[in-house]
């Protein structure tokens, strides 16, 4: 089942109108999103392992301060309305992206998130990740044969997660964040266009995200009926 993306930061399985329409953020490598929890199995000291509440606290180095990362400017939170019934998902997680930048070479992240309500143990709700990826601009078609990006310029990509299986409870939420990072997890992308691991210099991208009937972002959930 297809999950749209849509201006108003909802998801829904409602396919984009017509028109253009993107959401812009800015994304300064020297102030990376921080990983909290996912699919590591080493790094222990630096990352925590596996699901975690998506909110930033003390005693994580990356950390600058402790709000949740959904109030960061360099994240788009895309969610739905509170479930009406309880929705299976088991399969491969797919995101299918259109998306530009100011770079010739910058990172798009995606991170699926099951959004608990408030409740008695947790009176502000959980936001508890799922499955999460990558994908560099410059290896979009082919890890062989690197493309740079045009300014400005729209292009298709392609996120893929590990497989998950999991149930999003009725009265939670799917969200999906979009990003250009996720470090220590990922390595940071100067946004330069330098060989990697060996740049000189770091600057600001102005990414965008492309929602609408020509360019329908929108996540793949294989869900069970």
């Amino acid at each position: 089942t297809a999950y749209y993306l849509h201006a108003d930061g909802s998801l829904s399985t409602d396919k984009p109108a017509a028109g253009a329409s993107s959401t812009r953020f800015l994304f300064d490598p020297r102030h990376p999103v921080p990983t909290i929890g996912g699919n590591i199995s080493s790094e222990g000291p630096l990352m925590f392992r596996g699901a975690a509440d998506q909110r930033c606290r003390a005693d994580l180095w990356t950390c600058e301060d402790t709000r949740p990362l959904s109030a960061r400017n360099d994240i788009l939170v895309f969610q739905t309305p509170p479930l009406e019934r309880d929705v299976e998902v088991t399969g491969r997680l797919i995101v299918k992206l259109w998306a530009s930048s100011s770079a010739p070479d910058t990172d798009f992240t995606a991170k699926l998130i099951d959004v608990y309500p408030p409740n008695p143990d947790f009176p502000v709700g959980v936001d508890l990740n799922v499955a999460d990826s990558i994908v560099r601009a410059r290896y979009r078609d082919s890890l062989e044969k690197p493309a740079f990006m045009k300014p400005g310029e729209v292009y298709a990509f392609t996120i893929e997660m590990y497989p998950s299986s999991l149930v999003f409870k009725r009265g939670h939420r799917i969200r999906l964040d979009i990003s250009s990072s996720n470090f220590p997890r990922f390595d940071v992308n100067p946004n330069t266009g330098e060989p990697l691991n060996d740049n000189r210099r770091w600057a600001t991208a102005e990414n965008a995200v492309y929602h609408d009937a020509e360019h329908p972002s929108h996540i793949l959930l294989p869900s069970i009926p």
